[in-house]
Protein backbone atom coordinates (compact mmCIF):
# COMPACT_ATOMS: atom_id res chain seq x y z
CA UNK A 1 0.00 0.00 0.00
CA UNK A 2 2.91 2.43 0.97
CA UNK A 3 4.66 1.56 -2.53
CA UNK A 4 1.40 2.30 -4.31
CA UNK A 5 0.80 5.58 -2.76
CA UNK A 6 4.70 6.44 -3.56
CA UNK A 7 4.66 5.43 -7.09
CA UNK A 8 0.98 7.23 -7.68
CA UNK A 9 3.32 10.66 -5.81
CA UNK A 10 5.52 10.33 -8.18
CA UNK A 11 3.19 10.15 -11.45
CA UNK A 12 1.76 13.56 -9.93
CA UNK A 13 5.25 15.11 -9.87
CA UNK A 14 6.33 14.17 -13.16
CA UNK A 15 2.88 15.41 -14.68
CA UNK A 16 3.37 18.54 -12.82
CA UNK A 17 7.08 18.59 -14.53
CA UNK A 18 5.38 18.19 -17.37
CA UNK A 19 2.95 20.63 -17.26
CA UNK A 20 5.18 23.17 -16.00
CA UNK A 21 7.90 22.46 -18.83
CA UNK A 22 4.66 22.97 -21.42
CA UNK A 23 3.82 26.78 -19.73
CA UNK A 24 7.08 27.55 -19.82
CA UNK A 25 7.58 26.82 -23.49
CA UNK A 26 4.08 28.51 -24.37
CA UNK A 27 5.32 31.55 -22.81
CA UNK A 28 8.69 31.06 -24.17
CA UNK A 29 7.09 31.01 -27.98
CA UNK A 30 4.97 33.92 -27.18
CA UNK A 31 7.23 36.18 -25.55
CA UNK A 32 10.96 34.99 -27.12
CA UNK A 33 12.00 33.36 -29.19
CA UNK A 34 15.59 34.25 -29.28
CA UNK A 35 18.47 32.02 -28.73
CA UNK A 36 18.34 32.29 -25.21
CA UNK A 37 14.85 31.04 -25.01
CA UNK A 38 15.94 28.14 -27.42
CA UNK A 39 18.70 27.13 -24.62
CA UNK A 40 16.36 27.15 -21.77
CA UNK A 41 14.07 25.15 -23.40
CA UNK A 42 16.84 22.93 -24.35
CA UNK A 43 17.46 22.76 -20.49
CA UNK A 44 14.46 22.23 -19.45
CA UNK A 45 13.72 19.30 -21.64
CA UNK A 46 17.38 17.65 -20.39
CA UNK A 47 15.99 18.43 -16.93
CA UNK A 48 13.01 16.67 -17.88
CA UNK A 49 14.70 13.68 -19.08
CA UNK A 50 16.67 13.27 -16.35
CA UNK A 51 13.69 13.43 -14.36
CA UNK A 52 11.93 10.97 -16.09
CA UNK A 53 15.19 8.49 -16.30
CA UNK A 54 15.15 9.08 -11.90
CA UNK A 55 11.31 8.06 -12.37
CA UNK A 56 11.41 5.05 -14.23
CA UNK A 57 15.02 3.88 -11.84
CA UNK A 58 13.02 4.60 -8.65
CA UNK A 59 9.47 3.07 -10.37
CA UNK A 60 12.09 0.15 -10.92
CA UNK A 61 13.47 0.22 -7.21
CA UNK A 62 10.00 0.59 -5.76
CA UNK A 63 8.41 -2.57 -7.88
CA UNK A 64 11.31 -4.31 -6.54
CA UNK A 65 11.11 -3.06 -3.20
CA UNK A 66 7.50 -4.32 -3.60
CA UNK A 67 8.22 -7.24 -5.20
CA UNK A 68 10.56 -8.46 -1.97
CA UNK A 69 8.20 -6.96 0.73
CA UNK A 70 5.46 -9.43 -1.00
CA UNK A 71 8.06 -12.01 -0.65
CA UNK A 72 8.80 -11.32 2.86
CA UNK A 73 4.69 -10.89 3.72
CA UNK A 74 3.87 -14.05 1.98
CA UNK A 75 6.85 -16.24 3.99
CA UNK A 76 5.95 -14.76 7.80
CA UNK A 77 1.89 -15.56 6.46
CA UNK A 78 3.09 -19.04 5.75
CA UNK A 79 5.09 -19.30 8.94
CA UNK A 80 2.72 -17.50 11.13
CA UNK A 81 -0.28 -19.85 9.61
CA UNK A 82 1.64 -23.01 10.18
CA UNK A 83 2.53 -21.67 13.65
CA UNK A 84 -0.88 -21.07 14.36
CA UNK A 85 -2.24 -24.85 12.68
CA UNK A 86 0.81 -26.63 14.90
CA UNK A 87 -0.95 -24.64 18.44
CA UNK A 88 -3.87 -25.82 17.17
CA UNK A 89 -3.26 -29.26 16.50
CA UNK A 90 -1.29 -29.68 19.95
CA UNK A 91 -3.96 -27.47 21.90
CA UNK A 92 -6.28 -29.95 20.34
CA UNK A 93 -4.59 -33.23 21.30
CA UNK A 94 -4.13 -31.39 24.60
CA UNK A 95 -8.16 -30.71 25.37
CA UNK A 96 -8.21 -34.25 23.89
CA UNK A 97 -5.89 -35.96 26.66
CA UNK A 98 -7.63 -33.91 29.80
CA UNK A 99 -10.81 -34.90 28.79
CA UNK A 100 -9.79 -38.46 28.23
CA UNK A 101 -8.21 -37.96 31.52
CA UNK A 102 -11.36 -36.40 32.79
CA UNK A 103 -13.37 -39.12 31.09
CA UNK A 104 -11.32 -41.72 33.43
CA UNK A 105 -11.41 -39.64 36.64
CA UNK A 106 -14.87 -39.64 36.43
CA UNK A 107 -15.00 -43.55 35.90
CA UNK A 108 -13.18 -43.71 38.87
CA UNK A 109 -14.97 -41.59 40.63
CA UNK A 110 -18.14 -43.63 39.97
CA UNK A 111 -16.22 -47.05 40.89
CA UNK A 112 -15.79 -44.44 44.43
CA UNK A 113 -19.41 -43.81 44.37
CA UNK A 114 -20.31 -47.00 44.19
CA UNK A 115 -17.76 -48.63 46.84
CA UNK A 116 -19.31 -45.90 48.97
CA UNK A 117 -22.64 -46.91 48.60
CA UNK A 118 -21.93 -50.61 48.78
CA UNK A 119 -19.73 -49.58 52.08
CA UNK A 120 -22.88 -47.53 53.65
CA UNK A 121 -25.23 -50.30 52.60
CA UNK A 122 -22.32 -52.89 54.47
CA UNK A 123 -22.13 -50.03 57.64
CA UNK A 124 -26.00 -49.92 57.68
CA UNK A 125 -26.13 -53.74 57.74
CA UNK A 126 -23.18 -53.95 60.19
CA UNK A 127 -24.51 -51.40 62.47
CA UNK A 128 -28.16 -53.75 62.08
CA UNK A 129 -25.99 -56.72 62.96
CA UNK A 130 -24.02 -54.70 65.86
CA UNK A 131 -27.23 -53.53 67.42
CA UNK A 132 -28.67 -57.12 67.37
CA UNK A 133 -25.25 -58.08 69.11
CA UNK A 134 -25.07 -55.75 71.68
CA UNK A 135 -28.55 -56.30 72.45
CA UNK A 136 -27.71 -59.82 72.84
CA UNK A 137 -25.18 -59.20 75.00
CA UNK A 138 -27.02 -57.07 77.01
CA UNK A 139 -29.36 -59.86 77.55
CA UNK A 140 -26.20 -62.09 78.16
CA UNK A 141 -25.08 -59.86 80.97
CA UNK A 142 -28.35 -59.15 82.28
CA UNK A 143 -28.62 -62.60 83.56
CA UNK A 144 -26.66 -63.50 86.53
CA UNK A 145 -25.90 -67.31 85.31
CA UNK A 146 -25.27 -66.57 81.46
CA UNK A 147 -22.96 -63.35 82.80
CA UNK A 148 -20.91 -66.01 84.67
CA UNK A 149 -20.77 -68.50 81.79
CA UNK A 150 -19.72 -65.76 80.02
CA UNK A 151 -16.39 -64.40 82.08
CA UNK A 152 -15.52 -68.76 82.58
CA UNK A 153 -15.38 -68.62 78.84
CA UNK A 154 -13.45 -65.52 77.88
CA UNK A 155 -11.26 -67.26 81.02
CA UNK A 156 -10.92 -70.46 79.04
CA UNK A 157 -10.12 -68.72 75.88
CA UNK A 158 -7.20 -66.90 77.35
CA UNK A 159 -5.85 -69.85 78.92
CA UNK A 160 -5.67 -71.93 75.73
CA UNK A 161 -4.01 -69.33 73.75
CA UNK A 162 -1.32 -69.23 76.47
CA UNK A 163 -1.25 -72.61 78.09
CA UNK A 164 -1.74 -76.33 76.93
CA UNK A 165 -4.27 -79.19 78.15
CA UNK A 166 -2.05 -80.65 80.68
CA UNK A 167 -1.36 -77.00 82.37
CA UNK A 168 -4.35 -76.39 83.60
CA UNK A 169 -8.29 -77.98 84.33
CA UNK A 170 -11.60 -75.91 84.29
CA UNK A 171 -13.89 -77.06 87.14
CA UNK A 172 -10.97 -78.50 89.62
CA UNK A 173 -12.35 -80.33 92.45
CA UNK A 174 -10.28 -79.30 95.54
CA UNK A 175 -10.20 -82.43 98.41
CA UNK A 176 -12.47 -79.85 100.12
CA UNK A 177 -14.97 -81.07 97.39
CA UNK A 178 -15.21 -76.95 96.41
CA UNK A 179 -14.70 -76.64 92.69
CA UNK A 180 -13.32 -73.44 91.29
CA UNK A 181 -14.12 -71.96 87.54
CA UNK A 182 -10.20 -73.25 86.81
CA UNK A 183 -7.21 -74.09 88.50
CA UNK A 184 -3.25 -73.55 86.77
CA UNK A 185 -0.41 -76.24 87.72
CA UNK A 186 2.85 -74.47 88.93
CA UNK A 187 5.98 -76.45 89.08
CA UNK A 188 5.39 -77.28 92.89
CA UNK A 189 2.34 -79.19 92.39
CA UNK A 190 0.00 -76.88 94.12
CA UNK A 191 -2.16 -75.29 91.76
CA UNK A 192 -3.38 -71.54 91.32
CA UNK A 193 -7.04 -71.07 91.73
CA UNK A 194 -8.89 -68.48 88.98
CA UNK A 195 -12.19 -67.39 89.60
CA UNK A 196 -14.63 -65.72 87.63
CA UNK A 197 -16.60 -62.95 89.09
CA UNK A 198 -18.50 -59.85 87.33
CA UNK A 199 -20.50 -57.47 90.00
CA UNK A 200 -21.56 -55.62 86.81
CA UNK A 201 -24.97 -54.72 88.23
CA UNK A 202 -23.23 -52.70 90.93
CA UNK A 203 -21.23 -51.42 88.64
CA UNK A 204 -24.03 -50.14 86.67
CA UNK A 205 -25.91 -48.77 89.55
CA UNK A 206 -22.63 -46.63 90.72
CA UNK A 207 -22.38 -45.00 86.61
CA UNK A 208 -25.68 -44.22 86.27
CA UNK A 209 -26.27 -42.45 89.96
CA UNK A 210 -27.31 -38.94 90.37
CA UNK A 211 -27.38 -37.32 93.46
CA UNK A 212 -24.96 -37.95 95.74
CA UNK A 213 -27.32 -40.15 97.61
CA UNK A 214 -27.69 -42.14 95.26
CA UNK A 215 -24.02 -42.39 94.68
CA UNK A 216 -23.44 -43.60 98.62
CA UNK A 217 -25.99 -46.46 98.14
CA UNK A 218 -24.02 -47.80 94.73
CA UNK A 219 -20.58 -47.46 96.26
CA UNK A 220 -21.85 -49.34 99.57
CA UNK A 221 -22.98 -51.79 97.21
CA UNK A 222 -20.15 -52.57 95.04
CA UNK A 223 -18.04 -52.62 98.00
CA UNK A 224 -20.32 -55.31 99.57
CA UNK A 225 -20.35 -57.17 96.32
CA UNK A 226 -16.75 -57.18 95.61
CA UNK A 227 -15.53 -58.06 99.13
CA UNK A 228 -18.24 -60.68 98.99
CA UNK A 229 -16.48 -62.31 96.04
CA UNK A 230 -13.09 -61.56 97.82
CA UNK A 231 -14.61 -63.47 101.04
CA UNK A 232 -15.82 -66.30 99.03
CA UNK A 233 -12.45 -67.02 97.29
CA UNK A 234 -10.25 -66.54 100.12
CA UNK A 235 -12.29 -68.75 102.19
CA UNK A 236 -13.05 -71.58 99.91
CA UNK A 237 -10.06 -71.65 97.39
CA UNK A 238 -7.12 -70.63 99.39
CA UNK A 239 -5.92 -74.23 100.96
CA UNK A 240 -2.85 -74.32 103.20
CA UNK A 241 -0.73 -77.15 101.46
CA UNK A 242 -3.32 -78.22 98.95
CA UNK A 243 -3.06 -74.42 96.83
CA UNK A 244 -1.30 -71.49 96.19
CA UNK A 245 -1.01 -68.96 98.95
CA UNK A 246 -2.77 -66.66 96.70
CA UNK A 247 -6.03 -67.05 94.33
CA UNK A 248 -7.56 -64.63 91.46
CA UNK A 249 -10.22 -63.38 90.80
CA UNK A 250 -11.13 -62.90 86.93
CA UNK A 251 -12.76 -59.71 85.97
CA UNK A 252 -13.93 -60.08 82.27
CA UNK A 253 -14.05 -56.54 81.68
CA UNK A 254 -11.48 -54.05 81.56
CA UNK A 255 -13.92 -51.25 81.99
CA UNK A 256 -15.27 -52.65 85.18
CA UNK A 257 -11.69 -53.27 86.60
CA UNK A 258 -10.59 -49.74 86.08
CA UNK A 259 -13.85 -48.65 88.04
CA UNK A 260 -12.71 -50.17 90.57
CA UNK A 261 -9.03 -49.29 90.89
CA UNK A 262 -9.52 -45.75 89.82
CA UNK A 263 -13.06 -45.54 92.40
CA UNK A 264 -12.40 -48.49 95.11
CA UNK A 265 -8.68 -48.28 95.15
CA UNK A 266 -9.40 -49.32 99.56
CA UNK A 267 -11.43 -52.78 98.08
CA UNK A 268 -8.37 -53.25 95.77
CA UNK A 269 -5.90 -53.28 98.58
CA UNK A 270 -8.01 -55.69 101.21
CA UNK A 271 -8.19 -57.95 98.85
CA UNK A 272 -4.40 -57.76 98.12
CA UNK A 273 -4.38 -58.47 101.90
CA UNK A 274 -6.45 -61.18 101.72
CA UNK A 275 -4.08 -62.70 99.07
CA UNK A 276 -6.81 -62.69 96.47
CA UNK A 277 -5.57 -60.48 92.88
CA UNK A 278 -8.27 -58.92 90.92
CA UNK A 279 -7.25 -59.01 87.59
CA UNK A 280 -8.64 -58.05 84.22
CA UNK A 281 -8.49 -59.92 81.11
CA UNK A 282 -4.92 -57.97 80.14
CA UNK A 283 -3.57 -58.84 83.30
CA UNK A 284 -4.57 -62.15 82.90
CA UNK A 285 -3.10 -63.02 79.88
CA UNK A 286 0.24 -61.70 80.94
CA UNK A 287 -0.06 -63.99 84.44
CA UNK A 288 -0.37 -66.15 82.00
CA UNK A 289 2.44 -65.56 80.44
CA UNK A 290 4.33 -65.37 83.36
CA UNK A 291 3.40 -68.99 84.33
CA UNK A 292 3.95 -70.33 81.54
CA UNK A 293 8.04 -68.71 81.61
CA UNK A 294 7.80 -70.01 85.35
CA UNK A 295 6.44 -74.36 83.90
CA UNK A 296 9.54 -73.81 81.35
CA UNK A 297 12.08 -72.70 83.36
CA UNK A 298 10.82 -75.91 85.67
CA UNK A 299 10.94 -77.87 82.69
CA UNK A 300 14.69 -76.37 81.67
CA UNK A 301 15.65 -77.32 85.65
CA UNK A 302 14.10 -80.92 85.32
CA UNK A 303 16.23 -81.15 82.07
CA UNK A 304 19.53 -79.97 83.33
CA UNK A 305 19.12 -82.38 86.11
CA UNK A 306 18.72 -85.36 83.93
CA UNK A 307 21.44 -83.70 81.52
CA UNK A 308 23.66 -83.74 84.01
CA UNK A 309 23.12 -87.50 85.46
CA UNK A 310 23.29 -88.32 82.02
CA UNK A 311 27.05 -86.94 81.42
CA UNK A 312 27.81 -88.64 84.99
CA UNK A 313 27.31 -91.96 82.99
CA UNK A 314 29.30 -90.52 80.22
CA UNK A 315 32.27 -89.99 82.11
CA UNK A 316 31.62 -93.42 83.64
CA UNK A 317 31.53 -95.12 80.28
CA UNK A 318 34.67 -92.96 78.92
CA UNK A 319 36.45 -93.83 82.32
CA UNK A 320 36.36 -97.65 81.19
CA UNK A 321 36.50 -96.87 77.69
CA UNK A 322 40.19 -95.44 78.44
CA UNK A 323 40.90 -98.35 80.54
CA UNK A 324 39.95 -101.05 78.01
CA UNK A 325 41.89 -99.00 75.30
CA UNK A 326 44.73 -99.08 77.48
CA UNK A 327 44.62 -102.54 78.17
CA UNK A 328 44.37 -102.71 73.90
CA UNK A 329 47.10 -101.28 73.04
CA UNK A 330 49.47 -103.07 75.85
CA UNK A 331 48.50 -106.47 73.93
CA UNK A 332 49.15 -104.11 70.37
CA UNK A 333 52.74 -103.60 72.29
CA UNK A 334 53.29 -107.25 73.16
CA UNK A 335 52.00 -108.45 69.73
CA UNK A 336 54.45 -106.17 67.83
CA UNK A 337 57.37 -107.27 69.78
CA UNK A 338 56.60 -111.13 68.84
CA UNK A 339 56.11 -110.23 65.21
CA UNK A 340 59.88 -108.61 65.12
CA UNK A 341 61.07 -111.96 67.16
CA UNK A 342 59.76 -114.11 64.25
CA UNK A 343 60.64 -111.54 62.01
CA UNK A 344 64.67 -112.13 63.35
CA UNK A 345 64.00 -115.67 63.38
CA UNK A 346 63.08 -116.07 59.75
CA UNK A 347 65.97 -113.99 58.82
CA UNK A 348 68.39 -116.10 60.33
CA UNK A 349 66.99 -119.37 59.16
CA UNK A 350 66.75 -118.01 55.53
CA UNK A 351 70.32 -116.90 55.94
CA UNK A 352 71.21 -120.28 57.09
CA UNK A 353 69.19 -121.68 53.96
CA UNK A 354 71.54 -119.85 51.83
CA UNK A 355 74.96 -121.41 53.18
CA UNK A 356 73.62 -124.49 52.67
CA UNK A 357 72.33 -123.97 49.43
CA UNK A 358 75.82 -122.94 48.47
CA UNK A 359 77.59 -125.79 49.34
CA UNK A 360 78.51 -128.68 46.50
CA UNK A 361 78.94 -132.48 47.83
CA UNK A 362 79.55 -134.19 44.30
CA UNK A 363 82.18 -133.87 41.45
CA UNK A 364 85.72 -133.00 41.55
CA UNK A 365 85.28 -129.63 41.65
CA UNK A 366 83.93 -129.80 45.02
CA UNK A 367 86.68 -127.81 47.78
CA UNK A 368 88.14 -130.37 49.91
CA UNK A 369 89.21 -127.56 52.56
CA UNK A 370 85.75 -126.91 52.97
CA UNK A 371 84.61 -127.16 56.83
CA UNK A 372 80.87 -127.74 57.04
CA UNK A 373 79.49 -125.13 59.38
CA UNK A 374 77.73 -126.82 62.63
CA UNK A 375 73.98 -126.89 63.21
CA UNK A 376 73.33 -124.72 65.93
CA UNK A 377 70.21 -125.37 67.53
CA UNK A 378 67.90 -122.33 68.15
CA UNK A 379 67.60 -120.69 71.47
CA UNK A 380 63.93 -119.77 72.39
CA UNK A 381 63.08 -116.78 70.92
CA UNK A 382 65.02 -116.81 67.74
Amino acid sequence: MTETILIAVLCLLAGAGIAALVVHLMRARADDTSDEARAEIADLARQHGDTAARLEAMIGMLGKGQSQLQHAVNERLDHVTHRVQQTMTDNTEKTIEQFQSVQERLAVIDVAQNSISELTKNAHKGMADLTTQVSALHGVLANKQTRGAFGQRQMEAILQDGLTKNQYELQYTLKSGKRPDCVVFLPDQRPLVIDAKFPLESITMFRECKTDDERKVAVQRVRQDVMKHVSDIAERYIVPGETQDTALMFVPSESVYADLHDSFSEVVEKAYRAQVMIVSPTLLMLAIQVIRQIQKDAQMREAADHIRTEVGHIMKDIKLLGDRVRKLQTHFGQTSEDLNNILISTGKIEKRAGNIEGLEFDGEDAPSNVIPTPIRKLEAGE
